[in-house]
């Protein structure tokens, strides 16, 4: 008694077998066959001559059941396995495959060390978040410096410190660049103050800056200290400078940005932690000297338009990016301000009345000025409130007196008045 022989297909075996038979029968051609078949009529002879050869199980596919040439040996899988638990145990797969190439040489796919990750119990696959609201992108800047994307982000990104860190950023729009990033105590004004004014020195003007309406410019956060006339100041600082302030209304509007603090809080963290980066003077030297190049080089793109619009620079910037807040003259001519007492000395550049305006500048090393006119005034500090003077001899401040004489052709010299 012969033994019957079992054989599995799938439906679409089964379809190409019918198919393949009619054409051994002959109710159809080869070419019938390769249009109901979608191969090319070498592949219907082929499958003809294996259906002929070997009757049904010539429609399988030879290599089923067989271990795959490219299937990974079981001493290799451990070995990746035994790296991904005790060097890599806290990165994301994508990380885990970058630095097992260049740090060990191993080539394999993110998806391979995914799998064994999660087998592993390193890694738990998300389930994709359903999108509420239907949002169309917005199209990319033409060129390089036309907008930049800026904001502000408080997070543990330290691993060797307890408390949070603030990290300041901008993207370029056009081509997905870092443009500038450095971590401070807090986002307040003298904080993004010395962001731009160190911008501005590496790049130049930018044409506009994209930021948020809301959160990046009031008290939303207990690091933030002095954000109560934030904005005010900052739109002070770019009218003087010539650059387009761009308000979003939702952190969607400027997804850039967003998108890079959710890149930054995976890929920065770890990398700081793998080189670790104990305090924010070393993550500074990290973020300018290894990561942002890193960066920029894996995920930018090309602009539209080569032309970059980054605007030359010739404003003071050491006035500009400082806080400016107008005070009166006292009868005494002393200026108070911030609860300190600041005495005109008598010789000026400009002439000083008393209850006239002064702007006062507190510049970002904590440096003090007084300005009238576009004049800087000479003061010192007084130790002490002064006692309240009710009137005073002197009115005014006189300007320094010049030593210049007009010469002899100055139409002061030659005007005559006539008298009759």
């Amino acid at each position: 008694m012969t033994q019957k022989q079992i054989i599995t297909m799938t439906k679409q075996e089964l379809e190409r077998l019918s198919i393949i038979n009619s054409l051994i029968k002959g109710t159809i051609n080869g070419q019938e066959a390769r249009k109901q078949l979608r191969l090319s009529l070498r592949q219907v002879q082929r499958l003809k001559a294996e259906v002929i050869k070997k009757g049904p199980s010539g429609i399988i596919h030879r290599s089923r059941g067989r271990s795959s040439n490219r299937k990974f040996t079981k001493a290799f899988k451990n070995k990746v396995k035994y790296l991904l638990k005790t060097k890599y145990h806290y990165f994301t797969p994508i990380m885990a495959t970058e630095h097992l190439f260049t740090d060990c040489g191993i080539k394999i796919s993110k998806e391979t060390v995914r799998r064994w990750m999660t087998e592993e119990g390193l890694w738990k696959i998300k389930k994709r978040k359903q999108r509420g609201v239907y949002r169309s992108q917005r199209e990319r800047k033409d060129n390089y410096g036309e907008m930049e994307q800026f904001d502000g982000s408080y997070h543990k990104w330290i691993h060797e410190l307890d408390e949070e860190q603030c990290l300041l950023a901008s993207i370029d729009d056009a081509t997905g660049k870092i443009t500038h990033a450095c971590f401070e105590k807090n986002e307040g004004v003298l904080a993004v103050f010395k962001f731009w004014k160190k911008y501005i020195e590496i790049n130049g003007k930018p044409l506009s800056i994209y930021l948020d309406r809301f959160s990046t410019y009031k008290v939303n956060h207990k690091n933030a200290e002095d954000n109560k006339d934030m904005i005010t100041q900052f739109e002070r600082v770019s009218k003087e400078l010539g650059v387009t302030l761009i308000k979003a209304n939702s952190p969607q509007a400027k997804g850039r940005i967003e998108r890079l603090w959710k890149t930054l809080q995976v890929r920065l963290i770890l990398e700081m932690r793998h080189h670790k980066i104990k305090n924010i003077r070393e993550a500074n030297v990290f973020l300018k000297e290894a990561f942002i190049p890193w960066f920029n080089s894996t995920y930018a793109v090309i602009p539209k338009d080569k032309a970059d619009l980054h605007k030359e620079n010739n404003a003071d910037l050491k006035a500009v990016f400082s806080i400016k807040k107008e005070r009166s003259v006292g009868n005494d001519f002393v200026v108070r301000y911030e609860n300190k007492y600041y005495q005109l000395e008598k010789e000026q550049p400009v002439t000083v009345l008393k209850k006239s305006k002064v702007i006062i500048e507190t510049r970002i090393t904590g440096e003090i000025k007084i300005k009238q006119r576009e004049k800087y005034l000479n003061f010192f500090v007084l130790p002490s409130r002064p006692a309240k003077e009710k009137d005073s001899k002197m009115l005014a401040l006189p300007g320094r007196k010049t030593s210049r004489k007009p010469p002899q052709n100055h139409p002061w010299r030659r005007y005559r008045i006539k008298v009759r």
